[in-house]
């Protein structure tokens, strides 16, 4: 594969009224994954759509190996694409739709039909090939689609919002498959969903968006445990936020002080954000800070929902072994397991 790196610089997109991208800017690695996450209407889509030629930027630069393509046509930037829809032809069989890019590009049928079939049977079809796209099933389709998007070896491999039309353990798999193929062929990737799971699952890095905005790009593990805003925190993954007291840097909650990452506040009211597992649920004979309201068992461990006396709800992930005795109803103290904490103002 002949992968490069892409840039996006200073990029702004405006349709009628709204900014669909402000001031925007990435850059993605040789042989990188990269995903784009964020809500609907957020701007991800728009900036995939500015990369492909699809769109074009009122302001900013789109560079490819450091090379400015803003202005190159859709069709003549070296790029794979796939889509929600899988866009095949359903008058092609399975290889033919693979060919069909070298097809375009006046390949040989010898060297084009020996490339469908190299990629058909990474993605598992070589079986498959004779066949028309729909005697296949939803998952079958979209590797089709991923087959033919690297037959011509793009320089980038875009992907919208590729599983979301797919059944669940499907998307599990495909995403799987998907990330094993872009290891394997080392293919620079912008992958674009508003599924925090299946971003987190196979990117190298991903963007959190928000109204056009890149808020934080980040390590999976970064965006998790060090949110840059309390949109992020909240966006990925399940967040707590709970009233508490800032004081010279420090929070006090659940009867204990601990520092304050990020300062909203310097003194007065703020919300903690505090992921479920950082919260441990300790059962109590006598008068706890909270009461139990489910305990929901999820194998390994368990999801346990709690409220306290002022009325807020807070949710704790702890393991299910630990957890026996915290009925629905009983009386509880909530602890904090942390020792600092992300705050955002009330």
């Amino acid at each position: 594969m002949s992968s490069k790196s892409l840039s996006l610089k200073n990029i702004s997109k405006r349709f009628g009224n709204v900014n669909a991208l402000d001031n925007f800017n990435l850059e993605v690695g040789v042989g990188e994954l990269v995903a784009l996450l964020g809500p609907s209407g957020c701007g991800k889509t728009t900036a995939l759509r500015v990369v492909a030629g699809l769109e074009h930027q009122d302001a900013g630069t789109v560079l490819v190996a450091d090379k400015n393509i803003s202005d190159v046509p859709a069709h003549k930037r070296n790029m794979g694409m796939v889509f929600q829809a899988y866009s095949l032809f359903p008058n092609l069989t399975v290889e033919e739709n693979v060919a069909f890019g070298l097809q375009m590009r006046k390949v040989s049928k010898h060297l084009r039909l020996k490339k469908a079939h190299e990629l058909l049977d990474l993605v598992g079809l070589d079986s498959q090939s004779k066949r028309f796209t729909h005697q296949l099933s939803g998952g079958q389709q979209q590797r089709v689609a991923l087959a033919r998007a690297l037959a011509f070896e793009p320089e980038i491999l875009l992907l919208d919002e590729p599983l979301s039309a797919l059944d669940a353990q499907v998307r599990v798999n495909l995403r799987e498959e998907i990330r094993r193929l872009q290891i394997s062929l080392g293919t620079t990737t912008l992958f674009v969903t508003h599924d925090q799971e299946e971003a987190m699952a196979i990117s190298d890095r991903v963007g959190v968006m928000n109204n056009g905005v890149l808020e934080q790009i980040d390590t999976p593990d970064a965006l998790y445990n060090k949110p840059a805003s309390s949109f992020v925190a909240s966006f990925v993954g399940t967040m707590n936020r709970i009233p508490a007291h800032i004081s010279n840097g420090m929070v006090e909650i659940f009867g204990s002080k601990v520092v304050a990452l990020k300062r909203g506040n310097e003194s007065g009211k703020v919300h903690a954000l505090i992921r479920p597992e950082s919260i441990s649920v300790v059962a109590t004979t006598t008068q706890g800070n909270a009461k139990v309201l489910t305990r929901s068992f999820m194998g390994a461990s368990s999801n346990i929902i709690c409220q306290t006396a002022d009325g807020t709800i807070v949710q704790s992930l702890m393991t299910s072994a630990s957890t026996g005795d915290l009925l629905p109803g009983s009386s509880v103290q909530l602890r904090i397991l942390s020792s600092e904490v992300l705050v955002a103002n009330v």
